[in-house]
């Protein structure tokens, strides 16, 4: 390594955060730019439909690093500044302000977008989105005081934590979904249905099955969702949650291959030449599930972002971590870990109380499992991932036995 090497990190996120501590932390000497759209220094996005938008988490707390840490570890933050060009021949990079920067390797970790729900009514004031910190401090100032209409479009994890967050301060809340049961695209029919019967014994109006046909306004703000079978639900806001769309046009432009994202090998490298992915744009293969896979919750950022980095500095690299993610909503506390798309058609070995949500879900497909969740169920994660990784062959007598320890299996 050179103390003139120049590593670029396009966006500003988790994983591109991530990965400049890891370059640093890795004896790294040359210098680093980290360049993000937003105006903030880095910070981690899950307390936003959690804690941070219950206003039970300091703003403090959802930050990387504190600012001064960056100017501390000669890192090159960069704010409010799109990258326009990436020119594989050249070695270089074009910022928005029209500054080039040349690089010996650049990670691309640009992150996702809200997908956009295409309907009359849609730009009026009080449909909202959320992905960013200001999304979530707008969003928190109108639900704080309770007593408000929220109107939730869209079922996925996003959607269902705000839905818990605003019913805990308060606020009227109906949940309309295309998909007869909320979550059942990540977890099937059967736990699908335990989230919705969750929401239902806290107040919330779920509406299985439905189109959004339009949004009413009056006086230039949002104030009903029409539906295509004609009924009309009254709001004072609307969050569209309708799932995310990788940044990738960056890559694109620049000829990189793509799948649902921008396709890597398992050390996080792209088809093109010093060029680096991490966190919701990499489409990477995973050696343990034999496939690619793209993931878009906070652990694949936070560990994808480290694993890239080393590999930009040429260590050897295989990222292999199970996919994971957690939820919290009302009293309800879950840790997921695995391969959705194995998942799918999966027997699903439960071990624990059912009734009183205090399980773990097994799906096991072929004789071995490939994901696992426990729900208000703990420290027994690394086991669950243990399980997954060996991907031994399992009794599932034994599996859904709670005197055979996890660690025996």
């Amino acid at each position: 390594m050179s103390k003139t090497q120049n590593f670029v990190i396009v966006g500003a996120g988790l994983a591109g955060a991530t990965a400049a501590e890891t370059l640093r932390d890795e004896g790294f000497e040359g210098r680093v730019h980290l360049i993000g759209a937003e105006a903030h220094h880095p910070y981690i996005r899950p307390p936003l439909s959690k804690d941070f938008l219950a206003g039970a988490a300091e703003r403090d707390s959802v930050f990387v690093q504190p600012p001064e840490w960056y100017r501390e570890h000669d890192i090159d933050l960069v704010l409010n500044t799109e990258v326009t060009h990436l020119d594989i021949s050249g070695q270089r990079i074009m910022l928005d302000s029209g500054t080039p920067i040349d690089y010996d390797a650049v990670l691309l970790a640009t992150g996702s977008a809200p997908r956009r729900l295409d309907v009359p009514g849609a730009d009026l004031a009080g449909v909202r989105y959320l992905r960013t910190l200001d999304d979530s401090e707008a969003l928190h100032s109108e639900l704080a005081g309770g007593g408000r209409r929220l109107v939730l479009v869209g079922s996925g994890w996003i959607g269902m934590e705000v839905a818990a967050t605003a019913r805990v301060l308060g606020n009227h809340v109906t949940v309309l979904e295309r998909d007869p049961i909320p979550l059942a695209n990540a977890l099937g029919d059967e736990l699908g249905t335990m989230f919705a019967d969750l929401h239902a014994s806290h107040g919330v109006d779920l509406r299985p099955s439905v189109v959004v046909d339009s949004i009413a306004g009056d006086g230039g703000r949002a104030a009903a969702v029409r539906l295509d079978n004609g009924d009309v639900i009254e709001a004072d806001l609307v969050l569209m949650g309708v799932g995310a769309v990788p940044n990738i046009d960056l890559a694109r432009m620049a000829g990189a291959a793509l799948g649902s994202g921008v396709l890597t090998d398992a050390a996080l490298r792209s088809d093109l030449p010093n060029v680096y992915a991490a966190g919701d744009i990499a489409d990477a293969y995973h050696p343990i599930a034999g496939m690619r896979l793209r993931s878009e919750h906070w652990a694949n950022a936070l560990h994808g972002g480290a694993s890239a980095a080393r590999s930009m500095l040429g260590r050897s690299v295989t990222y292999d971590d199970i996919p994971y993610f957690y939820t919290d909503q009302y009293d309800l506390g879950m840790e997921y870990s695995g391969f959705g798309p194995l998942s799918r058609g999966a027997e699903i070995v439960y071990r624990g109380d059912r009734a009183r949500r205090e399980f773990i879900a097994f799906w096991v497909a072929e004789g071995r499992v490939v994901a696992g969740m426990n729900v208000n169920v703990w420290d027994v994660n690394e086991a669950v991932q243990g399980i997954i990784r060996r991907g031994n062959s399992v009794d599932a007598r034994r599996l859904a036995d709670p005197g055979v320890p996890l660690e025996e299996l």
